[in-house]
């Protein structure tokens, strides 16, 4: 596999950076600043006595980001909270805190949640990539470890009554050949689950891209680190019987989701075979439900 993402993945992601700048109206250049002035003590205007305390003023300006990374006093709000969870072999050596421990369901108490960690909630745009900037990334992760990044208020759970009737899109791929890609590969999974775009239909030959649609029926995403593979799995908080055409409401939007993921997250085309290119499976849907089952082939692919 290539060391880079697909162009596709590349373009669709430079595209709505670029659209949400442009909605926004935000200027990513600054005004350069004016010539430092003196005053009549032979210093420049503005410069501090010695011991005198510079006291900060607020001109009253909007200021983000983009504006000011250190001085901003706007953020830009998400339609949801988030919250991101992490688990591994070490994290149940850590000590238990009230802000670190998750209310679990109580069918799992004593399980493998017992080992789950929250790490942090947000709900504005600068809030995750603080968290992305400062966490460990999954190419980097090691084995039988995971990130969960779930709507607030839904646990990484099926037991969890957002998440007991639905299942999850997944895609699962060699360690060895994709640990190049895979931290872009989850960075463009949760961009598209923090704006809620997952639901966004595909565009149709020469058609422009459609408005991206917002979803409610994604409820959290996951990536896996295994010693052989990488995971990558989309949350929804229902699930379609699998003998159901698209003309069912709930079918048609779980594929949407499905080839969403499949085109614009990762990048491939719509009926490219990636078992083929050496991934170990396709993207592929089953419901909590059925995934128990052994051998299961009620599974939807895209």
């Amino acid at each position: 596999m290539a060391a880079t993402l697909p162009a596709g993945a590349e373009k669709a992601n430079a595209n709505t950076l670029a659209d949400a700048l442009a909605a926004t109206s935000i200027s990513s250049s600054p005004s350069p600043p004016a010539a430092p002035k003196e005053n009549g003590n032979g210093k420049e205007e503005g410069e501090l006595e010695d011991g005198e305390i510079r006291e900060e003023e607020d001109d009253g300006k909007v200021k983000t980001v983009f504006d000011d990374a250190d001085k901003f006093n706007v953020k830009h709000p998400l339609y949801s909270n988030w919250t991101l969870y992490f688990d591994s072999p070490a994290s149940k050596l850590l000590p238990k805190t009230p802000s670190s421990t998750p209310a679990t369901p109580q069918i799992a108490h004593g399980g493998w949640m017992e080992d789950i960690r929250k790490v942090v909630a947000f709900d504005s745009v600068e809030e995750f990539w603080g968290l992305y900037n400062n966490i460990v990334p999954p190419s980097q992760l090691p084995g039988k470890a995971n990130y969960y990044l779930f709507k607030d208020g839904i646990m990484p759970a099926w037991e969890d009554p957002a998440n007991k009737h639905g299942g999850k899109w997944a895609i699962q791929v060699p360690r060895d050949k994709t640990k190049s890609v895979i931290d872009k590969m989850w960075l463009y999974t949760m961009l598209a689950a923090i704006g809620e775009t997952f639901e966004t239909p595909l565009p149709k030959d020469g058609q422009d891209a459609p408005v991206p649609a917002k979803s409610d029926l994604v409820t959290g995403v996951i990536v896996s680190a295994r010693p052989g593979f990488y995971r990558i799995a989309i949350w929804t908080r229902n699930a379609p019987e699998v003998s159901l055409t698209e003309e069912d409401e709930l079918m048609s939007r779980i594929m949407t989701i499905g080839r969403h993921f499949k085109t614009s997250v990762l990048g491939y085309e719509p009926d490219q075979k990636l078992v083929s290119g050496g991934f170990q499976t396709e993207v592929t849907f089953e419901s909590h439900k059925d995934s128990e089952k052994k051998g299961n082939k009620n599974k939807l692919v895209v």
